[in-house]
């Protein structure tokens, strides 16, 4: 494993201390909530010891966050280090509900609303976010599928082809996923669901895929798709990516996404890309 320095952070609530437990299952030297200021002298002493897989949360708990992380991150440069900033969010709703859960006070609200907290945080990290190298939301994770996630991101890589690849079908009706790279519409596909027979299942089952594989437009666009897949993958592989989410929407994200998603799938398995597949809305 190459040298990495990787900082946490992100909305509180969003799984930063879950991150970190990960990242220390997996032997890097981890520290929650270090103070911004001493950023670079932790680094320093991390070089000097031969520490060279490291995870550190650094977010709103500590004082004066914002002021002394910008002149931190310029300091590491001068060290030349260049390390990761993993940002972690979610929806407003399931962090509120998280709090609640675990009967926790917003550090940016100790004695109001939680929801007041989460939305003054996301405008305060808004400069942050931009900055980061992956930005994760959570809204829809377990705990474990968390873990997988990061572990593809951080971990997964195929000699020769250091990036692994997600991809997500989904349905616009629920919003586009935050997180997707690239996002591509099959909306143009004739829907399944205004076939009786079919509507009431979903892109997984054979009839579906058969009907929606045998439409003209399905075909040519898999026969342009394909070969840009081709092209940009290994462009962003040149670009020192690591990791890819490909989200492909329909209206409901229960039948045509998901038949394209698996296509796009077995086209990438051939290619020997690491990837995954997920089919966030086939249930609702």
């Amino acid at each position: 494993m190459k040298k990495q320095f990787l900082i946490i952070t992100g909305l509180s609530g969003s799984g930063k201390t879950l991150a970190l437990h990960l990242f220390e299952d997996l032997n890097f030297f981890c520290v929650d909530n270090l103070p911004a200021v001493l950023l670079p002298q932790f680094a320093e002493v991390c070089s000097k010891k031969g520490i060279k897989h490291i995870a550190v949360v650094i977010d709103l708990r500590g004082e004066e966050f914002l002021n002394q992380l910008a002149p931190a991150l310029e300091n590491l440069k001068k060290q030349k280090l260049n390390p990761e900033i993993l940002f972690l969010e979610a929806a407003d709703e399931v962090l509120v509900r998280r709090f609640s859960e675990t009967r926790r006070k917003h550090p940016l609200a100790p004695k109001g609303r939680v929801l007041d907290g989460i939305k003054k945080e996301r405008k305060l990290l808004g400069d942050l976010r931009g900055m980061a190298s992956k930005i994760l939301t959570t809204t829809d994770y377990t705990p474990q599928e968390l873990r997988e996630e990061l572990q593809s991101v951080f971990f997964t890589t195929k000699e020769g082809k250091p990036l692994s690849i997600n991809l997500l079908s989904f349905g616009y009706k629920y919003g586009i996923p935050l997180d997707a790279d690239l996002v591509f519409d099959v909306r143009f596909i004739p829907n399944p669901y205004y076939q009786k027979p079919l509507k009431n299942l979903t892109g997984t089952n054979q009839r579906v895929k058969e009907y929606v594989m045998e439409k003209p437009a399905t075909k040519t666009f898999l026969e342009f798709l394909f070969p840009f897949l081709d092209f940009v993958i290994p462009q962003y592989v040149k670009e020192g990516k690591h990791h890819l989410t490909l989200a492909i929407g329909c209206t409901g994200g229960r039948h045509r996404s998901i038949v394209v998603a698996n296509e796009i799938y077995k086209h990438l398995v051939s290619e020997h890309y690491p990837v995954r597949v997920t089919h966030r809305d086939i249930n609702r």
